[in-house]
């Protein structure tokens, strides 16, 4: 059994715990990647590994009653069926070769897509909390309604996720949930992570079982990335309590740039100058997104500003000291 291949997949679960962002978008490019498996195969391995995975973080949240039943539904009677077909594209393209091209260029298509899904994500909550302060705009209310479900939407969201996931194995983690939080903003954190996850076990299970029929799974492959997704993954999910999430979500949808960029083929040179201008442009443009939302221009401003908020308030205040020469005149 590989080691190293346990210990990546272990690294990636830590992540995915930190985060809550689905393990394809970064398990599938490292197998192809670092590890030189053909990225059909990684795909299959990526997604059944997946499917023995994500019904353990599904029930936490069926437990908690943190699901929206009702979008569940919806986002499964698209993303089902696409799963599947999704599978058959991919097998029905041409040779060997064909394919191997063919689910390269798709993963790294889904990559660059799941980036900037991570970074709209990042921006709907800055927007949250914007609304949640006093003077940006109107408070959020403490009780938000059950939202109204928008049939269509949500099962076309469902279609183009499905399709995504059984080429890619990337999209059910990454891209459902920000289409999730577009749809239906007043949808509450703690429900949007479980009707994301538990509409992604239906979802991984047909793409699995369209895989395994077709034998591309690679046991050797999916045994060991099981074995270390696991408990990095509870590792992560312990973490996120002490560690910025949104800073590890920055530098992840970066890491997923790079990585849709190789898959594409693009050379090194252009790759880092791609890097160099997202982390120059996008640090900047975040900048003055933050400005203008009634934040400090970077995030340690605003924790600085915070701490003396804070120590001000601790601070008691300083009586000064009688005068007896003033008690005796009185």
């Amino acid at each position: 059994m590989d080691v190293g291949l346990i210990a990546a997949a272990a690294a990636i679960g830590v992540v995915v715990g930190l985060t809550g962002m689905g393990g394809g978008a970064l398990m599938t490019p490292t197998l192809v990647l670092f590890f030189g498996i053909p990225a059909p195969v990684a795909v299959s391995s990526d997604i059944v590994a997946a499917a023995a995975m994500k019904p353990f973080g599904s029930w936490v949240h069926i437990r908690n009653k943190t699901v929206n039943w009702q979008l569940v539904r919806l986002l499964v009677y698209g993303s089902v069926p696409a799963a599947f077909l999704g599978v058959l594209v991919q097998h029905a393209i041409g040779d060997v070769e064909t394919i191997e091209k063919f689910t390269k260029g798709a993963l790294g298509i889904a990559l660059i897509i799941a980036s900037a899904g991570l970074l709209l994500r990042a921006y709907l909550r800055l927007r949250e909390r914007a609304r949640s302060r006093d003077g940006s705009a109107p408070p959020l209310p403490k009780d938000r309604p059950d939202v109204v479900p928008r049939p269509v939407p949500t099962i076309i969201v469902g279609i183009i996720g499905g399709v995504m996931v059984g080429l890619t194995s990337v999209g059910s983690g990454s891209l459902i949930i920000i289409a999730l939080m577009a749809l239906y903003p007043a949808l509450k954190a703690s429900q949007l992570v479980g009707t994301d996850l538990v509409q992604a076990v239906p979802l991984v299970v047909s793409a699995a079982i369209a895989h395994l029929m077709f034998g591309d799974v690679d046991w050797t492959v999916t045994i060991p990335v099981i074995i270390g997704s696991i408990p990095g993954t509870y590792i992560g999910a312990h973490l996120s309590s002490r560690v910025s999430g949104g800073l590890v979500r920055r530098a992840l949808a970066m890491v997923l740039l790079i990585s849709g960029l190789k898959m594409l083929g693009v050379s090194n040179e252009l790759t880092l100058a791609a890097l160099g201008a997202a982390l120059i442009g996008g640090t900047l443009a975040w900048g003055l997104i933050r400005h203008q939302l009634g934040f400090h221009f970077f995030i340690w401003q605003d924790k600085r500003a915070k701490a003396a908020a804070q120590a001000a308030k601790d601070t008691p205040a300083v009586v000064p000291p009688k005068d007896p020469a003033h008690d005796k005149e009185s």
